[in-house]
């Protein structure tokens, strides 16, 4: 069975614990060294195809989050990913130094590519070597899909000590209002995430899969059994469920449904297919 996960940011597990263990591993909300606002609302909007935030890592910072959050996480009887994120090599070291004795905590994901805040000027590939000089656990290095070789930057940062690849993140996108044809985000842009994001992530999972042996977390608009069996094809071997919790919280358990209904079908077709063949090996041999 393809283990499925949360996207980091679209589920909060201390409001919705149920919701929660339903997955195979709770990913939190990115968690940064200070703890932060985030930006001024709105910061949610809905598009046709999907949706608008501009949250901006609104957190508690790492000293709460490991002193409040995380002893009320553990007791969700499910594995723990702490999204890590920061403003510069040192903020990620620090953060990741912090969750290293932290038993609770099974691996760290480095959200490297949030669109809504400023961004460290460090590369991609220094931020994980930062990290991974300040623990032993694993690290994922969640990738922007804004980049012109995804595979390169996979490449580059499989080097400096990732562990495996979280792709995709959400892409930078623009919506206006129909009234006033001002942006409907008090930041303006913000980060686009649903289906429209699939053929997208699929495509980075792909070129990434081709270019480094890591095990990927693909996400990206998947919200059926069909979406998540399309990113194991292409080279993702967990997937993460995002902007579907918003109208279907229960979409794991769904789609795990839909994975075993379509693993019997498939099953069936083969059966199928044997017994076709044996009733025209017969005809012939007749």
């Amino acid at each position: 069975m393809i283990p499925i996960l949360n996207a980091s940011g679209c589920l909060d597990a201390l409001t919705a614990p149920g919701v929660a263990r339903s997955f195979d591993a709770f990913v939190t909300k990115t968690v940064t060294p200070l703890p932060r606002e985030g930006n001024p609302p709105p910061r949610i909007a809905e598009t046709d195809a999907g949706m608008l935030n501009s949250i901006g890592l609104q957190n508690p910072g790492i000293e709460a989050f490991v002193r409040d959050n995380l002893p009320r996480l553990a007791t969700l009887g499910v594995p723990v990913w702490v999204s890590v994120g920061g403003f510069s090599a040192a903020d990620y070291a620090d953060v990741c130094a912090r969750l290293d004795d932290c038993d609770d905590v099974v691996t760290i994901e480095l959200n490297l590519s949030c669109p809504n805040v400023e961004e460290a000027p460090e590369t991609a590939a220094e931020l994980v070597a930062a990290a991974r000089r300040a623990t032993t656990k694993p690290l994922y290095a969640k990738l922007s899909p804004a980049t012109w070789d995804i595979a390169e930057s996979a490449r580059a940062v499989a080097t400096a000590g990732a562990d495996g690849l979280s792709l995709i993140n959400t892409i930078r996108g623009l919506e206006l209002d129909a009234v006033s044809r001002r942006p409907k985000l008090a930041r303006g842009a913000g980060g686009y995430s649903g289906p429209a994001l699939r053929p997208i992530a699929l495509a980075c999972v792909h070129a990434c899969a081709e270019a480094v042996d890591l095990p990927i977390v693909g996400m990206g608009g998947v919200a059926s059994g069909v979406d998540a069996r399309d990113f194991v094809a292409v080279g993702a071997s967990t997937v993460a469920l995002g902007t579907i919790l918003f109208s279907d919280p229960q979409a794991a358990e769904r789609i795990r449904e839909e994975l075993d209904a379509g693993e019997l079908a498939a099953t069936d077709s083969l059966r199928g297919l044997g017994r076709e063949s044996a009733a025209t090996a017969k005809l012939s041999a007749d």
